[in-house]
């Protein structure tokens, strides 16, 4: 009995023994403003950091004017009378309105288009969606 009360007690504290204190201090500085924060907590679990990335898309809605494969796209935009040169990139998609990839050769002057591209102000295209059947 006495073997057995031990053994329930050694079962009952080990979880206690194992577990570990971490401490995680996070700086923050900006040009008028220095933040520091620390947070300490007892845990049986490691600290995960996650990093998360956001890329903005922008797109231009026009007419095909002029289509070089492989390396421009001269569109004019929806309401705008000069026409845009887009360089297209070297990964770009080719499809139609219903999402299915298409080939290059179906972009033709008087198309209308969707072109897509990754940064504002860029001009480098990564997606040209073809908006007729």
């Amino acid at each position: 009995m006495k073997k057995t009360l031990i053994t329930v007690g050694c079962a009952l504290i080990a979880p206690l023994a194992f577990a570990q204190t971490s401490t995680t201090t996070e700086t923050t500085t900006s040009p008028s403003t220095s933040t520091t924060s620390e947070t300490t907590s007892t845990t049986a679990k490691p600290t995960t950091n996650t990093t998360t990335t956001e890329t903005t898309t922008t797109s231009t809605e026009g007419t095909v004017t002029t289509f070089s494969p492989g390396k421009t796209i001269v569109v004019r935009r929806v309401g705008v009378t000069d026409p845009v040169t887009y360089t297209l990139g070297k990964t770009v998609t080719y499809v139609n309105k219903a999402g299915k990839t298409i080939e290059a050769s179906m972009i033709r002057p008087g198309v209308p288009v969707h072109v897509y591209y990754d940064e504002p102000g860029s001009t480098t295209v990564t997606k040209v969606v073809v908006d007729q059947d």
